[in-house]
Formats: structure tokens, C-alpha cells, sequence
């Protein structure tokens, strides 16, 4: 593990940005979308109409981890992201992705096209009504994805509508709790690097009018590992332009490739983790630990809440903001939260800040607490992401 790695982020990548729901979020994109295909009701929110003009398809491409400022380290390796983030091809401008800023919550922003609060999806791990703890990425059957996420997708609208719609994603994740929750609707398509990615979008437009979503992983999962800039992580990002390159010059004539992120990343030195393990006053009074390193959920003992806020607070000082989850939704971080979805949120939440994880150590698998890079909370760092569109 290497936290020490330097990922070139400027200061003002550490400033708290605020996700931008129903003007500029990752939940804005694909009923903008739909509007240009023609799905009535639909709303085209971030002013797509002019940019497509003439379009009948459209690719979106997912990124994972290709934050808007990891941009210029990436655009190193990878000169087709670069001409088109420049909009040599079209129109580079950004998003905010949802709160938190993680590949679960927001694959399901981006599918369902509205804020976290409302399609449910509220964290990397969550607590269920039982007590127990719901991992999103390793999710089946139990609790049922359409009843633990009841919105119903922009695939399953646009279908709906008389749309050709394609799902291009890895074979195992077909049929998954996370995939039905953010993709249901659409024809799927098993694609396990980025050759078939590729491949799978470009048939899927070739194949008429219609939708097709793409999603690559390896990013993100080689800067969680190694670290953003390390050898593996770049050789990612060269993985990345080969793709690009391939869709951009195989484009049937009306079509349009919109190449967006979940989160952003940033690596976190070895001095910026607090451990529960290792700081016996964070765990008292703490009955359960969800979230993940960047924004942590606790739920507090009964009576317990005042002093587990004051302990954190006390104990991680200006490395976190530890609101209570009424103070969170309070302040619109998960949009509109129904009843039903509230507790889903911890009794705290605790909103990491500079270059800090709050590691849950006993609570959550030792791998969480040997990563390199992180994502998940606030900072623009990770909020701040990409939306590339290209002719």
C-alpha cells in the first residue's frame, strides 16, 4: 500500500461542492437524453437538444473513477480523452455526481435519473430494517432490487416509449441486485474488458435508432489499488483511450457518445486515517457502522446520540463535518428522502473532509482500510465529473 502517491490535485480539488439535482447532476443526464430520443415526458434539463441535433442514438459511455479533475493526469495517457475533453469532437463540460460520491449510489442516480433520497440507494453499505448490513456491489435477490429500489429506470421509460435500449457491462453483473436497481429495461449485453465495451456499444448503435449504456471499471478499481498516477493506473487510463478511440471512429453518422464518471478519486496518505479499531472512544455508543471510509454512517445506542457526535467531532476535528441524519437530509445532500428511506442513513453521518478516511476496522473487510485512493465524500475532487459529448 502506497498512500504517499502523488495525484497532482490542485487545492481547490479539496473544496465541499454540493451535488446540483434538477440543474447539473449525474440524476439530470439520462432524462435529458430521453428527451432527445423522444420519450414523452421527459425533460432535457442540461440543454442536450442543440448538441444532438440530428441525433437518433446515443452512447453513454461510463468511466469509473474518471473524475473531472483527475482529467488532466488521465489526458497524459490517453490523447483521444484529451481532443475530446477539449471538445475537439463536440462539447467537454461537467456534472456533479450524488451524494455520496460511490459507484453504487450513483450508477443508480444515473439509471433511475433522480437523487439518491428518492431511488433508495443511499451508500456503498447500508442498514437494513433487520439490523443487518446490504453491501450494493454484492447484492442478489435479498431485499428485492424493485422493492428496494421502486423507481422505475430511464431504460425501462425509454423501452417503454419504443426505444431500443442496450445495457454493455460485465457478464457478472447481469442480473445482480445493483444492475436491476440502476439498468433494468434493457437488453444486456456481457462485456469483460474494454475490447468488448467497445464492441458491444458500437453494435448496439449500429443496430438502429435507440439507447445503449456502457460502463468500464478499471480506473477506478486500479486507483483504489495502487493508487491515482501509480504504473497500473496509468496503463488503465491508456485502456480507457483505446476504447474511446474505437467507439469515436466507428460513430454511425447520427449518432453521439456522452462519456461521463460516477465520482472522482484522490489518494489518501497513511496519516489521514482514523480507525475505529484503534480509537476505542469512536466505538462507544456506536451500535452498528455502515457508509464507507469517506462518508461513514453510525447508528447510535439508545440515548447514545448526543456524545457519539461530540467524540467525533472531537476526535477527527476539521477532518470531518459529523452531522446527525437530519442535518444531512436537512440540507438537501440526498435530495427529497422519504420516510421509508431515512433510516437507510446513519444516525451520523460523517462527511470526511481534506484527505481523510474513517476507517471501521472489525466493522467492514480489512481491504477497506488498505486502499490508496478513495472516494465518496464532498470534495470537488470527487463530486466533479466529466460530461463529454462527442459527434
Amino acid at each position: 500500500m502506497n498512500g504517499e502517491l502523488d495525484d497532482r490535485l490542485p487545492a481547490d480539488a479539496l473544496r465541499i461542492v454540493a451535488p446540483a439535482y434538477g440543474t447539473g447532476s449525474l440524476a439530470d443526464l439520462l432524462p435529458s437524453v430521453s428527451a432527445v430520443l423522444g420519450v414523452p415526458g421527459a425533460v432535457d434539463v442540461l440543454g442536450l437538444a442543440e448538441r444532438l441535433d440530428g441525433v437518433d442514438r446515443v452512447g453513454v459511455l461510463l468511466v469509473d473513477g474518471l473524475g473531472a479533475y483527475q482529467l488532466p493526469l488521465v489526458s497524459k495517457h490517453a490523447p483521444v480523452l484529451a481532443d475530446l475533453a477539449a471538445g475537439g469532437r463536440g462539447h467537454a463540460g461537467t456534472l456533479t455526481a450524488g451524494f455520496p460520491s460511490t459507484t453504487p449510489v450513483s450508477l443508480v442516480t444515473l439509471g433511475a435519473g433522480v437523487p439518491p433520497g428518492v431511488h433508495g440507494i443511499l451508500g456503498f453499505t447500508v442498514r437494513r430494517p433487520d439490523g443487518g448490513v446490504l453491501t450494493h456491489i454484492a447484492w442478489g435477490d435479498d431485499p428485492d432490487p424493485r422493492e428496494w429500489q421502486p423507481v422505475p429506470t430511464r431504460l425501462e421509460t425509454a423501452a417503454a416509449a419504443g426505444v431500443d435500449v442496450t445495457v454493455v457491462s460485465r457478464s457478472a453483473f447481469e442480473g445482480s441486485g445493483l444492475s436491476l436497481a440502476a439498468n433494468r429495461g434493457g437488453r444486456y449485453v456481457g462485456a469483460d474488458d474494454g475490447e468488448a465495451v467497445a464492441a458491444g456499444m458500437i453494435a448496439a448503435l449500429r443496430r438502429g435508432p435507440g439507447l445503449v449504456y456502457g460502463y468500464h471499471p478499471d480506473l477506478d478499481h486500479f486507483g483504489h489499488e495502487d493508487g491515482i498516477d501509480a504504473p497500473t493506473w496509468q496503463a488503465a487510463a491508456r485502456g480507457v483511450d483505446r476504447i474511446l478511440g474505437r467507439i469515436v471512429h466507428e460513430l454511425p453518422a447520427s449518432a453521439a457518445l456522452l462519456v461521463v464518471a460516477d465520482h472522482g478519486q484522490l489518494n489518501v496518505p497513511l496519516s489521514g486515517r482514523y480507525d475505529m479499531a484503534d480509537i476505542p472512544a469512536l466505538r462507544e455508543g456506536v451500535v452498528a457502522v455502515a457508509g464507507e471510509p469517506r462518508v461513514r454512517y453510525l447508528y447510535a445506542a439508545p440515548g447514545a446520540l448526543p456524545d457519539v457526535l461530540a467524540t467525533w467531532r472531537s476526535v477527527l476535528g476539521p477532518d470531518a463535518r459529523v452531522m446527525t441524519r437530519d442535518e444531512a437530509i436537512g440540507e438537501g445532500w440526498f435530495g427529497a428522502v422519504p420516510a421509508a428511506h431515512a433510516g437507510r442513513i446513519g444516525d451520523v453521518v460523517v462527511l470526511c473532509q481534506g484527505r481523510a478516511v474513517a476507517l471501521a476496522s472489525g466493522w467492514e473487510p480489512a481491504k477497506a482500510g488498505q486502499l490508496v485512493a478513495y472516494h465518496g465524500s464532498a470534495t470537488a475532487a470527487e463530486m466533479t465529473i466529466p460530461l463529454i459529448v462527442a459527434r
